[in-house]
């Protein structure tokens, strides 16, 4: 009986140091988002250089 047990024992510790693999760990790429810049602040500059343009014919 304690052989039995004994061998119980030992296939339960073997088995359970065989349970990993060697497979490659998936990893999920990390998503970068850029802020966006409003179409109303590229105006400014445009709109300024006009500003300045009319004030120097003027």
């Amino acid at each position: 009986m304690k052989k039995l047990v004994l061998a119980a024992a030992l296939t339960a510790a073997a088995s359970t140091a065989f349970a990993g693999s060697m497979a490659d760990p998936v990893v999920e790429p990390e998503i970068v988002e850029t802020a966006a810049s409003s179409s109303s602040s590229a105006i400014w500059v445009p709109l300024l250089l006009l500003v300045i343009v009319a004030a120097a014919a003027s």
